[in-house]
């Protein structure tokens, strides 16, 4: 499995990289902070919503501390997408964030 760390993931926005982050934490948790511009699909229903993503696009999996966006990259990684891990998750982001 394919991982980043936040700091990586920080430093390619501030670069002005654009990245499709996938947050998979459950409504009340991005509510109380997210990265901005993410996609909020939680984990529970990623699999009947992952035909919203594009299969020639690369992902960047978004949750709490790491393990649940890890089960869902190895999901996503079994049925074709190019998807990747943010190790550590929102626990170990110190970049800006939004909230709902």
């Amino acid at each position: 499995m394919k991982t980043i760390t936040p700091q990586e993931v920080e430093q390619q926005l501030k670069e002005g990289k654009q990245l499709n982050l996938i947050d998979v934490r459950e409504a009340d948790e991005v509510a109380s902070g997210h990265i901005k511009g993410i996609t909020h699909i939680p984990l529970g229903v990623l699999e009947f919503r992952m035909n919203e993503l594009d299969k020639n696009k690369e992902y960047v999996m978004v949750c709490r501390s790491g393990g649940r966006s890890g089960q869902a990259t190895m999901f996503l990684d079994q049925q074709g997408y190019n998807v990747t891990n943010m190790s550590g998750g929102m626990l170990e982001w110190d970049g800006e964030t939004e909230q709902n």
